[in-house]
């Protein structure tokens, strides 16, 4: 029986690293993450989407829709929700040539 790694069964589904089917793959994954740990952190806050949606200034819809990964979210959005859950937040970008870390 042959084996394959994880990485070449995505390559062969998915497609290559650098295809727009693979990065759209990696961003909806990366975004699911975000949504389930803004949820879990919320609940172990003990607070419910309506009390973290007034704290950051939003409608509890918004929380529901960041969590569930239906809508996009501004940058803005996302660092008063980790404020308000007193995240620890460190952002990296890598641009060609550049490499900014905030945090």
């Amino acid at each position: 029986m042959k084996t394959y790694t994880f990485d070449a069964v995505k390559d062969e589904l998915i497609g290559e690293i650098g295809t727009p089917e693979r990065d759209l793959f990696e961003y909806e994954l990366q975004m699911d993450l975000v949504g389930r740990a803004i949820k879990q952190t919320r609940k172990e806050r003990n607070l419910t989407q309506e009390e973290l949606g007034k704290l950051i200034g939003v409608q509890k819809a918004q929380i529901s829709r960041l969590e569930n990964k239906t809508s996009n979210v501004t940058m803005d959005t996302l660092l008063r929700v980790f404020t308000a859950l007193e995240a620890r937040v460190k952002l990296q970008v890598e641009l060609p040539n550049v490499n900014v870390s905030v945090g």
